[in-house]
């Protein structure tokens, strides 16, 4: 018999920013640059464990939002 391992039950929440938002951020991974809107905080329901936080970034000026694992961003050269 196969073995599986259920993934606990998590929940989402704003999480506390690493930086004001609107600080200029740069994603490490991919380089890109934009502005940091706001964090997500996955936490598990039993023991609120953080099993990840995402920042999500837009570009300065306006455009498509992305998003990247909070240890991937910086502070942009000149801020911070």
């Amino acid at each position: 018999m196969e073995l599986t391992h259920e993934k606990p039950p998590t929940m989402l929440s704003h999480g506390k920013l690493p930086y004001p938002r609107g600080t200029l951020v740069t994603d490490v991974e991919t380089e890109r640059t934009g502005e940091l809107q706001g964090v997500i905080e996955e936490r598990t329901k039993d023991g609120d464990r953080v099993v990840s936080r995402t920042a999500f970034i837009r570009p300065r000026g306006g455009g498509v939002e992305w998003e990247a694992p909070l240890t991937r961003i910086r502070p942009a050269d000149g801020n911070g």
